[in-house]
């Protein structure tokens, strides 16, 4: 993408391009690659009228969405204690104590790559169902669908799978399966509709999705603090996620209900229906894809090896960081430190990260700087690898011997995922024509899946070889 090549202006956006700023720019060149119906969508009405969000209620809303659409995948991966008592060989006694087992060791990595795989495919039926079923359908089935599926993960904290453990861990596993699915078709809908609303809209969403994994940190210290029988704290934890989930589904259904979402949701609605019948697609049709990629590529690229990262070292690595101080057997080394460090450091920096964007959008989305600062993340993954990760059976070498470290390295790792993760985020849907508009948000969504699911696979490759 070239620095100097104009980005389409979206009435929905607050990012000005500077070619808009030219009064020497032809009315041809501001309407290259537009589509013929652009005068005929609904811009006036969006211009002459816009009511105000009344109380930030729309703002609420897709923040809530956001954390929804995380919270599934961030509940079964901080449930550590849970799924390691579970696995272990030994689940007669349900204290905090450290018990090994060859499922449980690895079970962190099969985890992530069950749960992000089905995503990518799930994001591609998304994609291709969108002029078939409306986003209301496919946003409601996905969350009802998770909702059942966490239903069924809290009541098993009450069985004994002590003589099942394998069985257990392929339904767990197939579970988060499942749950990741349903979570980027609802997150990719959610992110597709929320490109209709102006910019401040999807970075409520976006900021939700960091917090989602805060507050889930956050409440796993808590249950850990509170009980120290991990069954009970797990119950807990997960009627928390069950309730959450619910609360996401009413929401979800009074959002139309709101003057301000009708007014963008209207016109988002008009957009398809004019275009729909001037044959650009139809109803039963697959959204043209060569001209999102035309525009987004970069973008699409830069989120994608941003969560490559991301993922590659969080949660695999990361909360197999151990305090260099466990010996000392304190709360803070053997319970906390993971929890705290790991989980709840990276979560709140990547909130504050996603939140920066609210007033800071540089670089823009033609700009070769984005890129260049996507790819110098990179250097994260060798620092995580040589701090106190255990165990390790061939690389030896700890650099890092201080438990500073691992929280600095995840600040890091957190807030840059964040901002940078983000930015494209917000921008693809910004720089198409309107009625492209969910249509790449789902694209996008998928180039940060499928960034989730290659860091997934690769996460495995370095803890074998650690």
């Amino acid at each position: 993408m070239d620095a100097e090549e104009p980005v389409p202006h979206n009435i929905n956006s607050s990012y000005i391009p500077p070619a808009l700023g030219n009064d020497n720019v032809s009315l041809e060149e501001e309407n290259e690659d537009q589509s013929p119906s652009s005068s005929l969508l609904p811009v006036p009405l969006a211009v002459r009228y816009s009511p105000e969000d009344s109380y930030c209620l729309v703002y609420m809303i897709f923040f809530l969405m956001g954390i929804g659409s995380l919270l599934p995948w961030n509940f079964f991966i901080t449930a550590k204690h849970y799924w390691l008592y579970k696995l272990s060989n030994n689940t007669q006694h349900s204290g905090g104590e450290d018990q090994r087992s060859n499922l449980g060791d690895y079970f962190e990595s099969y985890l992530a790559i069950a749960s992000t795989i089905p995503s990518v495919l799930c994001l591609i039926l998304n994609y291709i169902l969108i002029n078939r079923f409306s986003a209301n359908i496919r946003i409601l089935v996905s969350l009802v669908v998770i909702l059942l599926v966490f239903v069924v993960t809290t009541v098993l904290v009450k069985v004994d799978v002590s003589d099942c453990k394998e069985t257990f861990f392929i339904a767990t596993l197939t579970s988060a399966a499942v749950v990741s699915g349903a979570s980027n078709v609802f997150s990719g809908s959610v992110f597709g509709i929320s490109g209709h609303f102006p910019m401040r809209i999807s970075q409520a969403l976006i900021s939700g999705q960091a917090m989602g994994g805060t507050l889930t940190a956050v409440a796993s210290i808590m249950h850990l603090s509170l009980t120290k029988d991990v069954t009970q704290s797990a119950l807990a934890y997960f009627l928390t996620a069950d309730v959450f989930i619910l609360l996401c589904i009413v929401a979800y259904l009074l959002l139309p209900k709101l003057e301000y979402s009708r007014h963008y949701m209207l016109a988002a609605t008009c957009t398809t229906a004019q275009a729909l019948s001037e044959g650009s697609t139809g109803r039963d049709s697959v959204p043209p894809l060569q001209p999102i990629l035309r525009k987004t590529w970069v973008l699409g690229l830069s989120v994608f090896y941003v969560f490559f990262i991301s993922l590659m070292v969080f949660p695999a690595i990361s909360s197999g960081i151990q305090s260099v101080h466990k010996d000392s057997g304190s709360p803070w080394t053997t319970t906390y430190f993971v929890p705290l460090t790991s989980f709840l450091l990276y979560n709140a920096a990547d909130f504050c990260g996603r939140q920066a964007t609210v007033w800071l959008q540089v670089p823009g989305p033609t700009s070769r700087v984005l890129p260049v600062l996507v790819l110098c993340r990179s250097v994260m993954v060798p620092l995580f690898v040589f701090c106190n990760y255990q165990p390790r059976d061939h690389v030896h070498t700890v650099l890092f011997k201080h438990d500073a470290y691992p929280m600095v390295f995840n600040c890091l790792l957190g807030i840059s995922n964040g901002y940078l993760g983000t930015l494209p985020m917000i921008y693809g849907p910004k720089v198409v024509s309107r009625e492209l508009t969910e249509a790449t948000g789902v694209v996008m969504s998928f180039f940060l899946t499928l960034g989730l699911a290659v860091g997934s696979a690769f996460s495995v490759l370095i803890i074998r070889s650690i």
